[in-house]
């Protein structure tokens, strides 16, 4: 739990959330005493013994700046939640090391740059929201081994080029 309240500590502080009370005390879970950390969510473990974080949603909060490498240290994140914000640069590759990450919300932000191949190393995605930003360039083709996914949304951004025929592969998208 130290490794995340520190990551979790070090992305508000990257993010220029001014929201300082949203966050008090040592256990972002909440330890009795102190309610959870606004915004976040915790599950208790299959053995029981620790909680760990699986949500994070700090969606219209008006954080800046890019997101922090470090959101690739909340390793048990499921729902990552950051739309309707003013968040920009690009989308970092570690947001690929959330291996259990089934929802990615980054919508309504000014993120630039290319849509990242990493993201293609979430096995769990299911809900990928990524349009009204400033993405550009190609659709990753290694998007087409999200097998799992059933939503995607890059409408309103600055893609070229026509859709990866590797996207075929996604048999479980709903329209």
């Amino acid at each position: 739990m130290l490794i995340t309240v520190k990551a979790l500590n070090e992305i508000k502080a990257s993010l220029g959330w001014r929201v300082v009370y949203a966050w008090i005390g040592d256990d972002p879970c909440g330890d009795g005493d102190l309610p959870p950390w606004s915004g976040v969510t915790c599950s208790t473990v299959s053995d029981g013994d620790y909680r760990v974080v699986t949500e994070l949603d700090l969606h219209n909060n008006k954080l800046t700046g890019p997101i922090p490498s470090q959101i690739g240290r909340l390793k048990h994140l499921k729902i990552l939640n950051l739309r309707w914000n003013k968040l920009q640069d690009v989308i970092p590759s570690e947001i690929g090391e959330l291996k259990q990450l089934t929802h990615l919300y980054l919508s309504f932000n000014n993120f630039k740059g290319e849509i990242p191949k990493e993201l293609a190393d979430l096995p769990e995605l299911r809900y990928l929201q990524l349009h009204e930003n400033r993405l550009m360039g190609r659709i990753p083709p290694e998007l087409g081994t999200l097998l799992n996914l059933r939503h995607l949304y890059l409408n309103n951004n600055y893609i070229s080029g026509g859709i990866p025929s590797q996207l075929a592969n996604l048999t479980n998208l709903e329209i």
